[in-house]
């Protein structure tokens, strides 16, 4: 649930970041009877959303037993592919995204295009939307329930954040947030990443695809699954998602796990440190 819960927190927060920014500069510049063709998209992007998600999800129930298994770990890799390009984005980018986010509105505004202001808020809400969607497949087909608890708990941290920031004034260094959100994220990428190859590694083995050693068991914990150090018990089921801890492993998982966090965690910690010296 922590996982899920951090991933939507993120992604509906960046949402409703840019749409306060939309609908701020429109009322400071005069145009706040604009704001209503904002709503439309913004209500548009999540409709769309939810479609999405419940079609991912209609469409995983009907595929066999070894298409669902490749489709979990395929989803899972595709996830940290955009996971990860939107932490890096964050760290390079994101200082620039108010002028950028209002250098477009004006020229939009400025042109008094109604329909251009409802689809730059469509664009943004929604591709928060489908990268919240993708993220949160791998989660939703493993613990539906968990997954939608996180989720909603993610909204209403997001929303209410935002609402203090934009409504009530509230002073946040939002770099740093970022920052130490986006250090979680990738932990949580990097454990996602071992997943998703564990997924694989099942697929292979259901095809009758040998992967040598490399699909052994690195090690085996000697844990009963009613354990709360399980993995899918009280506390190993915080770990597992956060840092992609589980009581068996393959030596592929464990290197394709370990690689990523060698690889993306120094590059965002570097991208970040040196906008905030």
């Amino acid at each position: 649930m922590l996982g899920q819960y951090l991933i939507t927190f993120r992604e509906v927060l960046e949402a409703a970041l840019i749409t306060a920014i939309v609908l701020a500069y429109l009322a400071r510049t005069g145009r706040k009877t604009l704001s209503h063709y904002v709503w439309y998209g913004v209500y548009l992007a999540i409709a769309a959303s939810a479609v999405l998600g419940v079609s991912i999800w209609l469409v995983y129930g009907i595929l066999s037993k070894s298409v669902q298994v490749l489709f979990e770990g395929a989803a899972a890799l595709i996830a940290v592919i955009v996971l990860s390009s939107m932490i890096y984005w964050t760290a390079t980018k994101g200082r620039e995204l108010k002028k950028e986010v209002e250098r477009k509105v004006e020229a939009i505004a400025t042109r008094e295009a109604t329909l251009g202001l409802a689809s730059f808020a469509f664009i943004a809400v929604f591709r928060e939307g489908f990268e919240t969607v993708l993220f949160l497949t791998p989660f939703m087909v493993t613990d539906a329930s968990d997954t939608f608890i996180g989720a909603f708990l993610g909204m209403l941290a997001s929303l209410g954040l935002a609402y203090a920031i934009f409504a009530i004034g509230m002073k946040i260094n939002m770099r740093r947030f970022f920052y130490f959100t986006s250090i979680l994220l990738v932990l949580l990428a990097g454990g996602l990443t071992g997943y998703g190859v564990h997924e694989l590694i099942e697929y292979s083995e259901l095809s009758g695809t040998g992967l040598g050693w490399l699909g052994d068991s690195a090690y085996v914990l000697n844990l009963s699954s009613d354990s709360p150090f399980h993995h899918k018990g009280a506390i190993g089921s915080i770990f597992a998602v956060m840092f992609g801890y589980t009581v068996e492993a393959e030596w592929l998982r464990l290197i394709a796990h370990f690689a990523y966090l060698a690889i993306v965690l120094p590059l965002v910690i570097w991208a970040y440190r040196k906008r905030l010296d």
